[in-house]
């Protein structure tokens, strides 16, 4: 009872809550895809290596973390029935602390998008805007079970490749690597869908109605696999048409067939081995991401 009222009755968050709050484990995805961005561009780093370096920090520290803050704030009420656990309910980020630290990281996203020029810096507005739109009222993209896990899947995957490689080389990027870039976009609505099973039970509570909610834990890991399959094929017989034949390709489909293998674990029952899935598949997934920007910078710089 000491301990609750403690938490209660804080001024100011905790730090190892803060940090919690903007869960660090999700940064890697938009870190990762503006990586492979940069690496698609078909330039060499060079004296860029820092601006590669900022654009990483910023897709994933500020402007993931400050998604996640947000998304925390404005679903403090679900996590009161999912994770009461969490910063936000359970007293460790108290009063308005946690829309304080959303709106300060906003600001600083701002920002450091100066720093990344005209592409960069529209690249975060866009982002900024997105992460409030998924979480916030009126929009609040997440009640949806298609089109938030779109968003999100737009923002974490296909926004940073495109960024990454428009802010490298200081232009739009070549249409191939838009096309590839959306792809994978698509592809993440599968992988979004599947992190919803853990929130399922306060998702149907609060009437937000994510695909496990609405289709059912079955049908929706079904439609999420698919979902995830299907890109990444096309993907594979865009480098044959504009490659041809190549390791790359290979590689590519040797991680689908993966996948396919643990997608088939996964729907023996989705609910319970979603998680283990993301801790599989998904690496696969995103691995195949990494070979195919190798592949369209071999492609953009004519090797």
């Amino acid at each position: 009872m000491t301990v609750l009222q403690d938490l209660h009755s804080r001024q100011v968050p905790n730090l190892f809550a803060a940090l919690e709050l903007i869960k660090p484990i999700t940064w890697f995805p938009p870190m990762w895809a503006y990586t492979c961005g940069a690496v698609s561009a078909g330039v060499g780093f060079g004296s860029q290596l820092w601006i590669v370096f900022l654009g990483v920090f910023l897709a994933g520290p500020v402007v993931c973390g400050m998604s996640q803050a947000a998304n925390d704030w404005c679903d403090r009420h679900v996590d009161a029935i999912n994770q009461p656990e969490r910063p936000i309910p359970s007293g460790r980020i108290p009063g308005k602390w946690g829309l304080w630290i959303a709106l300060i990281m906003t600001s600083i996203s701002l920002i450091m998008g100066t720093c990344l020029g005209v592409w960069g810096f529209t690249a975060t507005v866009v982002a900024v805007m997105a992460a409030w739109a998924y979480s916030a009222e009126p929009l609040r993209f997440k009640k949806s079970g298609w089109w938030g896990p779109g968003l999100v899947g737009l923002c974490y995957e296909g926004l940073p490749w495109f960024t990454g490689a428009a802010v490298i080389s200081a232009s739009m990027p070549s249409t191939k690597v838009i096309i590839v870039a959306t792809l994978y976009a698509i592809g993440a609505h599968g992988i979004m869908t599947l992190n919803d099973f853990k929130a399922l039970e306060g998702d149907r509570q609060t009437g937000i109605r994510s695909l496990p909610v609405v289709l059912g834990p079955r049908l929706a890991g079904l439609v999420a696999c698919i979902t995830m399959a299907i890109p990444q094929f096309i993907v594979v017989l865009l480098l044959y048409i504009w490659i041809g034949p190549s390791l790359y390709g290979i590689v590519i489909s040797a991680l689908i067939l993966g996948q396919v293998w643990a997608m088939q674990v996964m729907m023996s029952d989705p609910k319970e081995k979603a998680p283990w899935y993301n801790a599989t598949g998904v690496t696969m997934y995103v691995s195949g991401m990494m070979v195919c920007a190798f592949a369209l910078r071999a492609l953009e710089a004519g090797l």
